[in-house]
């Protein structure tokens, strides 16, 4: 098959880099892809966004399979023009990527549906919201309701700063993600990532995974799209795994199936293990980004059956398979992250870094110029390693980490230290 992948980012490295090892890919182009992507697939200058030029070149280039990496076109219903001209692609259509396009849509469907998430009010009106927060108190959570990038939450730990938040919001700091806002409750314990394929009908659980959202050591500072990530997550048990999967993934695609907008694609549950159980915080309707590159790397088949039975109706004939290993991936980010930074700052010693035994390093946001490799976002790479625990993952990612030349790049020190602390606990 000649295979299109859309997005420029590290997930999309991630998907690339797997989809190239599959027999089945006899060509792999990526729009618009990035510096790191160029070194497995034929980079291809559109925007993720641009409808009308896609489907010209698949046209062209007689692509026989697309895969929607980002949100941004498939709630822009990418996926449906696609179905419209007959295109088989991997994602959610427009209607059913209203799960990560709407948090309220969201949150009302698990109201309807008897899913586990926290309490929650929808409000366009400041005077309305602030009145629940100050009949909730703090700490309590704002949400822009739209797609703002991973940025649009803000856990306020005084009432003050939530009102703060939602002025910020409904004062146009998002755009017309911020038109509307969902304030919820503060929910106690600890957060993971559970992934799983669907077809509209049927659900294939995948791996589960832990990421960090704060952008300094100890989760502190403010949230961003994820400085680092881990898979298996030691907090989901084969008892919680179960639990998710019933009591929330499964009614959300029966939900979604009965209003006639059936969820195809990945849906990736954002979760909080409370000490009553698993609950929701939140979906996003694409794979998580650094979570895939964990997953990616941890995966012991072809990923592109897999990604096709999606579109086809045939998850519950397919089968996926592990390594028995953790895969930790650290997030490389330019200075000044999530706010101002600056861009085109020079990367060096990256294949010296790369050949760290077990390390794969995802470009996030760089382009190739000239022999050179060019920051050109905020987060910039994901160094990733495999090992047989934790700990071996963590310390094969930070010795390609401390090889990389980069003086304009930041990073977390601990990433997966949720997971060391509790393999310490049972060694």
């Amino acid at each position: 098959m000649n295979i299109l992948v859309i997005g420029s980012g590290g997930r999309e490295h991630a998907l690339c880099w797997a989809i190239a090892q599959s027999p089945l890919c006899s060509k792999l182009y990526c729009a618009p892809g990035n510096g790191g992507i160029a070194q497995v697939a034929e980079c291809v200058p559109l925007a993720a966004v641009d409808c009308d030029a896609i489907i010209a070149f698949i046209r062209e280039k007689k692509v026989d399979f697309v895969v929607v990496g980002p949100e941004d076109p498939l709630v822009q219903g990418l996926v449906d023009r696609l179905d419209a001209e007959g295109i088989v692609s991997f994602g959610p259509s427009a209607a059913a990527a209203q799960l990560e396009g709407s948090k309220g849509f969201t949150k009302d469907l698990c109201a309807e549906y008897g899913i586990p998430t926290a309490a929650y009010g929808r409000f366009d009106k400041a005077e309305a919201a602030k009145a629940f927060i100050a009949e909730k108190g703090a700490p309590i959570v704002v949400k822009a309701d739209g797609l703002a990038a991973g940025k649009g939450v803000i856990i306020a730990a005084t009432v003050d700063e939530a009102n703060a938040a939602i002025d910020d919001i409904l004062g146009g700091r998002f755009g017309a993600a911020g038109a509307e806002v969902v304030v919820e409750e503060f929910l106690e314990g600890e957060e993971a990532s559970f992934f799983a394929l669907c077809d509209g009908t049927h659900v294939l659980p995948l791996a589960t995974a832990q990421d960090h959202k704060r952008v300094f050591d100890n989760d502190v500072g403010p949230n961003t799209g994820g400085m680092g990530a881990y898979s298996p997550a030691p907090v989901m048990t084969a008892v919680l795994n179960e639990r998710v999967l019933h009591e929330i993934v499964e009614p959300t695609v029966r939900a979604m199936r009965e209003r006639g907008t059936p969820f195809k694609g990945v849906l990736y549950a954002g979760l909080m293990i409370t000490a009553d159980g698993p609950k929701l915080i939140e979906y996003n309707a694409r794979f998580g980004d650094p979570e895939t590159q964990v997953l990616m790397m941890r995966l012991d088949c072809d990923v592109l059956p897999l990604l096709k039975a999606s579109h086809d109706g045939t998850l519950d004939k397919a089968e996926v398979r592990w390594k028995d290993e953790v895969a930790l991936t650290v997030v490389m980010a330019a200075e000044g992250y999530p706010g101002d930074y600056k861009k085109n700052t020079e990367i060096r010693r990256l294949a010296e870094a790369g050949a760290e035994d077990g390390v794969q390093i995802f470009h996030a946001g760089t382009k190739a110029e000239g022999g050179r490799v060019l920051s050109t976002g905020g987060r910039v790479l994901n160094v990733t390693a495999t090992g047989k625990t934790t700990a071996d993952a963590q310390a094969r990612a930070y010795r390609a980490v401390d090889k990389i030349d980069w003086p304009e790049g930041f990073c977390r020190r601990d990433i997966g230290y949720r997971a060391i602390a509790r393999e310490k606990q049972t060694a």
